[in-house]
């Protein structure tokens, strides 16, 4: 097989972008979309011609397909991608992968018993900056990591069956857990719901890492600018990433504090502060979805793990449950579980960072 027939469901917001991908990758041939809305499917025919076009899963179900693209609400992805898991297609499933823990790891196992490729569509891990910082960082040029900071605002589209926590930040979780390579100790978050009392439109979550390292992410829906930023700051240098900038998206910054190791100079508060260069490292332009539609493709045809397997979109569905229950706790501090699944490699203690980083060598 030297490429895979795939069929897309939902074709609304980000249906379409995967429409477009998938029709154009050379490992990929665009055989079907999926969508109730007639208007929608007649829009895509008239673009996409020979595409068979479905009103009903059961009949996109009955297609000789390898694979599907799942791009609905996500209270819907656990039962369609249950449904095509169990039809025997190798699925991928636009972020967040599921509504809950319970959801997200029940298709963690039928897609193992099924031995299928169940992918999260965490589209930045496949773009080069995310690449480039994960190198910057894992090559220690920035020291030992002391924070991260992320902001994720606009005048966003409000969803209903999702606060902003689950809209916005698996981008930045996934992000973090990618370039980190270890999981969270514990979670606590804060939101406030203007319209619709139980969907927050603006929300902090604060992630402890242990090892003196946290990671602060603030999502907003009633933004009047539009800000993608993220600081990722070392004992040596920091790196900000800013998403909006195209042509300088990495920069590098030599700049920052410096404490002594002399306990009575700690306790002194005593800091050295340091002010060098700024570099911008060169960022190859490409599109982190073809990248991301080429990496399923070729998972599938080499029958081999992706980057954004189940096993991340669980524990990022781990994050976004915990957040969600601290915000009803008034941001009271959820401790995560540490308990193995599949991978085996988080334990929950301060080793976990060097085990992983040792596996992933």
């Amino acid at each position: 097989m030297s490429e895979i027939k795939v069929g897309v469901i939902g074709c609304g917001y980000w249906g379409p972008n995967l429409i477009r991908n998938f029709s154009c990758c050379p490992l990929t041939q665009l055989v079907a979309v999926c969508d109730r809305d007639q208007k929608r499917l007649d829009s895509i025919g008239g673009k996409y011609a020979g595409v068979k076009l479905c009103s009903a899963l059961d009949d996109l179900l009955e297609l000789e397909l390898d694979a599907v693209a799942i791009a609905t609400p996500v209270s819907t992805h656990f039962d369609l991608a249950s449904q095509c898991l169990k039809a025997g297609f190798h699925v991928l499933v636009e972020k967040p992968l599921a509504a809950s823990v319970e959801e997200a790891t029940q298709l963690v196992d039928l897609a193992d018993t099924a031995g299928r490729i169940l992918m999260v569509d965490h589209t930045y891990l496949y773009g080069n900056p995310v690449r480039r910082i994960r190198e910057i960082i894992e090559s220690g040029d920035l020291g030992d990591l002391y924070y991260i900071d992320s902001v994720r605002i606009n005048l966003g589209l409000f969803q209903h069956d999702i606060n902003v926590i689950w809209d916005l930040a698996p981008h930045d979780l996934s992000i973090v857990d990618y370039v980190l390579g270890w999981q969270a100790r514990s979670v606590s978050a804060w939101g406030c719901a203007h319209g619709n009392p139980d969907v927050e439109n603006v929300a902090y979550m604060n992630l402890d890492y242990g090892e003196r390292m946290l990671a602060n992410v603030h999502v907003n829906w009633l933004s009047p600018v539009k800000l993608r930023q993220m600081i990722f700051a070392g004992s040596r240098k920091s790196l900000v990433f800013n998403d909006l900038n195209p042509t300088e998206p990495i920069k590098v910054y030599d700049r920052g504090v410096e404490f002594s190791n002399a306990d009575e100079q700690r306790r002194k508060l005593q800091v050295g502060y340091r002010t060098g260069d700024v570099w911008s490292p060169h960022i190859e332009p490409r599109e982190a979805l073809q990248t991301m539609v080429t990496h399923f493709a070729e998972c599938i045809l080499e029958n081999r793990p992706p980057i954004t397997d189940a096993n991340q979109g669980l524990r990022i569905v781990k994050y976004l449950e915990a957040a969600t229950r601290s915000i009803r706790a008034q941001g009271g501090r959820i401790v995560l579980d540490y308990g193995l699944h599949h991978d085996g490699i988080y334990n929950g203690h301060s080793n976990g960072k060097r085990q992983l980083l040792a596996n992933r060598a």
